[in-house]
């Protein structure tokens, strides 16, 4: 990870770790370097956060102030932008936003003009700039000088391109939705009703603070609940930036990002459109989800944690399914990124497809159970190389054996180390995962949150 960067964009808290310096720096370098051959034109999206509007107008000053065009999606959620960078021919994407963290966070993601993550060494020259080592940039003069355009037609191009995806209706279908308050909101009810679903959606009524609070794919409960109570077929839950999705079955259960793998997965093997038999997974993959996998004829190849990761292990050997226990889901025919819409439809194309509820598909994936604790720490790395939590680390490993198994890792976009463990039952998990972080804590890494 780099100075500002890590592996999903540059994340901070609004105009203390990430600034409107920060945002017009970034602008006016991408501006400067996609516009030294020709005139650049460069897309953004934002969330619903209150302080995505602040950084959505400092980029395109610094874009427009180096000579590029800006061109404005507003709300919109970050795989329509990778779409709409993609098919519009755009020179770079931007999206402001911290996924899933809570609304005073902000984060700026950039995407290349293939749609994908920003390659690591362009992220560099940035930091480079925003540290002042490249010295200062020209301005764009006279005629030379950027616009802004308002850009939704973009963002209706996306909407049309996923409601072409599914190839049955979703008629007499009851589907649950829940935005997070976030980039979903503009978007996905109008998707599920064009395809003829009976839809209901919660958590639709962003207010800029109330992203993420208590809802969507990182607060899954009341999703549950209102799903088991109303009777609905399945429910959709997405993050604040609409890259993950979770699911639930009709009966209030949860449905994570493994077992959509595998749901989807499968049904793509059985009809041989699953290149080599193969799903792309992260070491945060139940171990659970890939025994069952080899059960059912599918292989999994295994990367660090983070979507990068998965797309970049994905485009290298050809693979068309990846992505991580969160809900981040790549198909790669239709998508650069993870989307959590797309996975929505895919999940239901393959119920419809194998006329089967959630519930009993969900069912052929056997998880062990995991449990996952978070210690916010003051510095991470410390931290993570402790000698005493290192040697709490393999206690639990060697009390574990081949029964189960432990990861401790620091977490790319926050100042927290994640503690999780996988064993036979959920005790044996929280007794494991409460050792390492009872140390972390006595070693004096642990902060108030």
């Amino acid at each position: 990870m780099g100075r500002y960067f890590g592996t999903d964009g540059f994340r901070g808290e609004a105009n203390v770790g990430l600034t409107v310096d920060h945002a017009f720096k970034i602008g006016r370098f991408l501006g400067w370097y996609y516009g030294q051959e020709h005139h650049a034109q460069v897309v953004i999206g934002k969330d619903t956060r209150r302080s995505s509007y602040m950084f959505e107008y400092a980029l395109a000053a610094g874009l427009t102030a180096s000579g590029a065009d800006a061109y404005l999606l507003h709300v919109t959620t970050t795989p329509s932008v990778s779409y709409v960078v993609r098919t519009e021919k755009f020179d770079c994407g931007i999206m402001v936003s911290a996924s899933h963290n809570p609304y005073y966070d902000n984060g700026i993601k950039i995407i290349s003009g293939t749609g994908s993550k920003m390659d690591t060494g362009v992220e560099q020259k940035i930091e480079d700039y925003i540290d002042g080592k490249m010295g200062e940039l020209p301005y764009a003069l006279r005629e030379n000088i950027g616009r802004t355009v308002d850009f939704y037609a973009g963002r209706n191009r996306y909407i049309g391109h996923l409601i072409s995806i599914p190839t049955r209706s979703f008629k007499n279908y009851k589907v649950a939705l829940d935005c997070a308050n976030g980039s979903s909101s503009s978007i996905a009810k109008s998707v599920f009703d064009a395809l003829g679903a009976q839809t209901y959606v919660i958590h639709n009524e962003p207010d800029g603070t109330n992203i993420n609070r208590d809802c969507g794919s990182t607060h899954i409960d009341s999703l549950r609940k209102y799903v088991k109570e109303n009777h609905f077929d399945c429910g959709f839950a997405y993050d604040g930036d609409a890259d993950r999705c979770l699911a639930v079955d009709e009966n209030g259960n949860l449905v994570d990002g493994d077992q959509i793998m595998y749901i989807c997965g499968k049904s793509r093997d059985r009809e041989g459109k699953l290149y080599q038999h193969t799903i792309v997974c992260t070491v945060m993959s139940n171990l659970g989800f890939r025994q069952s996998c080899e059960k059912a004829g599918m292989h999994t190849v295994v990367t660090a944690v983070g979507d990068r990761n998965v797309f970049e292990e994905m485009q290298k050997n050809g693979y068309d399914l990846g992505g991580e226990q969160s809900g981040h889901v790549i198909f790669m025919k239709h998508a650069m990124t993870g989307d959590g819409i797309l996975t929505s439809l895919m999940v239901m194309g393959t119920m419809i497809e194998e006329k089967a509820s959630l519930g009993r598909l969900a069912s052929e994936c056997t998880i062990l159970p995991q449990v996952l604790k978070n210690v916010r720490v003051s510095d991470k790395a410390a931290a993570q190389a402790d000698p005493e939590v290192q040697k709490a680390v393999k206690a639990a490993e060697e009390a574990l054996g081949d029964n189960g198994r432990i990861l401790v890792r620091e977490s790319g976009t926050e100042p927290l180390i994640r503690v999780m463990v996988e064993a036979g039952t959920t005790e044996i998990c929280n007794q494991y995962v409460d050792s390492v972080c009872d140390v972390i804590r006595k070693r004096g890494f642990a902060v108030e949150d």
